[in-house]
């Protein structure tokens, strides 16, 4: 039973049992409107209180019906507040830890609400896209006025029940509830069970001193900061209707908001990036009962710009750290770093000093590995050579207590190589960091030959206590992001060998939705990291075609803006990146001593070409198991590479497009002989998904 009934004396009291956050499914619905009708129909019954069992009152929709038939059959959620409301008993609504979304429109049918302190209060349905659809926008403006409650319908930001519940004239809580919340219910629901009219919030009116002015003012603001998304700006058109129509009609306004929404590709990528966060975090082979490892005390090997961050990230979470360098000038300097990052958030007001002394207190250094020996997990940061990972490893192998798991920060190495390198490979395990890897969420989780399933539960358990979205890649050269983002770079070279200026495709992919281009971010990064990447593929892999447009880049010295000079010039202490003539006149040398005519290159073309490069990789890595999943290559780009959010990643956004469009686009570049035409030979699961009218996800 979802939903179970039971009475306390003339009180009835419905229980909400759905786990983990008694989310609202059918057969919860169905216990809902039973049990309201069993009490009308009980003489002996004069009240109604529903709760919630567990940590929750309810969090909501059921994400398990999330795009099935159940989400919407009858009684659907809009039903069963219908008949909530129009209960002749007087329901309470006894709320405590969460209320969200349908369980807030739930708790606002009933005719009064009680609610504990620390209560999360929020209606977060614009960050899948939507807007509340079961009489949301139209309740709350009712009970918390028109600023707040848009304010939180436009953001889907929580809000703690205290604070709400002191704010003047608010009616959304008729009692915040000290000791048991259940015995407070029960007797609130008795004392007020004989009164008539039986309050209902549809009745109230939004007060508000100028509506027009305010309105306005929200289109203006909202429309400006949620560019790429249509939700917001619709919400701010359903909470006017609940100002400026009666009840009925704001609710249908509302209605037809919702199901168009419903149909928007944003919508769409949103609730696509919803559950594919939460499946990047199952892994098939690895039961979710996998016992983990106990994480005491954590390791970094390297104590620059990566090693730094890293540590940051444990330090956060209360979890002890040592750093380890070679030198004392380096180690000093690390420290300091974090020291300074720590400063900077107190200045800010993002932290409180007490905190950063906290932090500080839980930061060791050596200069010795032997002091590394009591560590649970050690993670290597060092210089992107295997020859030095072999050093560090080795050196790990012969301190680092038994039990204890050694991973490498690696971006490109095999990681099964690394493990080799160690006496006890299956302890051994790759954790890719993104920088500033303090703030970046992604962290890749590579996953070794011989690595361990409880090796790999605990880390992917200690990713979510530091915060970060984990997804697990097999070994492969690049693992899944850097793998995928070389025949994106390709791509962007050859479009340079064809006549495209770096600007050009930079503005492009900006306005498709990339935070930033890849010639902007490869000055960022630093040219020369590419480069030697590239150098050793010139060894290891001589079939792949590169332009040499960036290997002249940096044989100029033009590793960007560390030197003031990459594929733009920049001025000294500033980050604008101005066109460089230097450049053009390198690439006109360049494409003249390639015999190549340029030619006047679309903006469609650019994006078609660096966004279905990713996706013709993806489909391969796939396939070859590297990824579980598409949704997981979608979850590795939107988190770590600066894919616009509302395109839902590189294969939602393939899928999207139509998979069949995609595969004939790509025969089209095949065509081109400046390009690579080997590469753009679709995969053979792309293949087969756009000839059988599939999707990836």
């Amino acid at each position: 039973m979802t939903a179970t009934y039971d009475t306390r004396g003339s009180v009835a009291v419905i229980t909400l049992n759905n786990p983990p956050v008694n989310g609202l499914g059918l057969a919860t619905r169905k216990g809902i409107a039973e049990g309201i009708e069993r009490a009308q129909n009980d003489p002996a019954v004069k009240a109604i209180v529903i709760t919630g069992a567990g940590k929750a009152f309810s969090g909501g929709a059921d994400i398990r019906e999330f795009g099935s038939p159940l989400a919407s059959a009858a009684p659907d959620l809009l039903s069963v507040i219908a008949v909530v409301e129009g209960s002749e008993k007087p329901v309470v609504a006894a709320i405590h830890s969460v209320v969200m979304g349908g369980g807030l429109e739930l708790a606002l049918g009933c005719h009064y609400r009680l609610v504990t302190a620390g209560t999360q209060v929020a209606l977060p349905e614009v960050k899948l896209g939507l807007l509340p659809g079961a009489g949301g926008t139209q309740r709350l403006p009712r009970v918390l006025g028109l600023e707040t409650a848009l304010n939180m319908i436009v953001s889907g930001e929580t809000a703690k029940s205290e604070q709400l519940a002191a704010m003047p004239g608010q009616k959304l809580f008729d009692r915040v509830v000290e000791g048991d919340l259940l015995d407070a219910a029960v007797a609130f629901a008795a004392d007020v069970a004989d009164r008539r009219p039986l309050p209902k919030v549809r009745d109230l009116k939004v007060e508000h001193a100028d509506v027009e002015g305010y309105l306005q003012f929200a289109r203006n603001t909202v429309g400006a900061m949620s560019r790429n998304f249509p939700a917001p700006l619709q919400c701010v058109e359903a909470v006017a209707a609940a100002v400026n129509k009666p009840f009925d009609a704001g609710m249908k306004v509302e209605g037809e908001i919702f199901g168009a929404l419903m149909l928007t590709p944003e919508s769409r990528a949103q609730r696509h990036v919803f559950f594919a966060e939460r499946a990047a975090s199952k892994i098939p082979d690895v039961p979710a009962d996998t016992p983990v490892r106990n994480i005491a005390k954590v390791g970094v090997i390297g104590a620059g710009t990566m090693g730094g961050g890293i540590a940051m990230n444990f330090l956060n979470a209360g979890v002890p750290v040592v750093i380890l360098e070679t030198k004392q000038e380096a180690l000093d300097r690390g420290l300091a770093t974090i020291r300074k990052n720590y400063e900077a958030q107190v200045k800010k007001g993002k932290l409180a000093q007490d905190k950063l002394d906290q932090r500080m207190g839980l930061l060791g250094s050596t200069l010795r590995y032997d002091d590394l020996k009591d560590v649970d997990l050690v993670i290597e940061a060092v210089f992107e050579d295997i020859n030095v990972k072999e050093q560090v490893f080795k050196a790990l192998d012969e301190v680092v207590k038994p039990g204890a798991i050694l991973a490498s920060n690696t971006s490109t190495l095999d990681v099964d190589r690394i493990a080799a390198f160690t006496k006890r490979p299956q302890d051994v395990i790759g954790m890719h960091f993104f920088s500033p890897a303090n703030v970046m969420k992604l962290l890749e989780v590579v996953r070794g030959a011989k690595t361990s399933k409880d090796v790999l539960a605990t880390v992917m358990a200690l990713g979510k206590k530091i915060r970060k979205t984990c997804v697990v890649s097999g070994v492969c050269d690049g693992f899944i992001g850097n793998r995928m983002i070389e025949q994106y770079s390709r791509q962007a070279g050859f479009l340079l060998d064809e006549g495209a200026s770096p600007q050009q495709v930079d503005r492009a992919i900006e306005k498709f939705g990339f935070a930033m281009g890849p010639f902007r971010m490869g000055d960022l990064a630093g040219n020369d990291i590419g480069w030697y990447i590239r150098k050793r593929r010139y060894i290891e892999q001589p079939d792949m075609r590169y332009s040499k447009s960036a290997d002249l880049l940096c044989e100029l010295g033009r590793f960007g803006q560390k030197t003031n000079a990459g594929w733009y010039d920049y001025v000294p202490g500033k980050r604008d990146a101005n066109p460089s003539p230097v450049v053009t006149e390198m690439l006109d040398k360049h494409r003249a001593a390639l015999g190549i005519t340029p030619r006047r290159i679309s903006d469609e073309e650019i994006v078609q070409r660096l966004v279905y490069a990713l996706v013709n990789e993806g489909a391969k890595i796939v396939e070859e198991g590297i990824a579980s999943k598409a949704s997981d290559i979608d979850m590795v780009y939107l988190t770590g590479y600066g894919f616009p959010l509302h395109r839902g990643g590189p294969m939602c956004y393939a899928d999207t497009q139509g998979l069949f469009n995609v595969v004939t686009a790509m025969k089209r570049f095949a065509k081109n002989p400046h390009d690579d035409a080997a590469f753009w030979e679709p995969a053979p699961l792309l293949q087969r998904l756009a000839s059988e009218g599939k999707t990836f996800n």
